[in-house]
């Protein structure tokens, strides 16, 4: 029984350890293989016009690559 319950704690502490990093740093999971744009595919619905979430996302990134692009090093 003493396993069982030392198991659940250890799953218990990575579950709040998880959830903590989140609402710190405000990050989705996400896996190693750069998910669907590392296969081409650059949306995951069948729209033909990305919602107004994702143009904001890309006008984000456009502008951070414009500043990285003009930064003096």
């Amino acid at each position: 029984m003493l396993v069982y319950v030392t198991t659940f704690g250890v799953f218990l502490l990575v579950i709040v350890a998880m959830a903590v990093g989140y609402i710190f740093q405000r990050k989705t999971v996400a896996g190693s293989c750069g998910g669907l744009g590392a296969v081409g595919i650059e949306k995951e619905c069948d729209c033909p016009e990305p919602c107004d979430k994702r143009l904001k996302r890309e006008a984000r990134a456009a502008k951070q690559e414009e500043w990285k692009k003009n930064q003096i090093i």
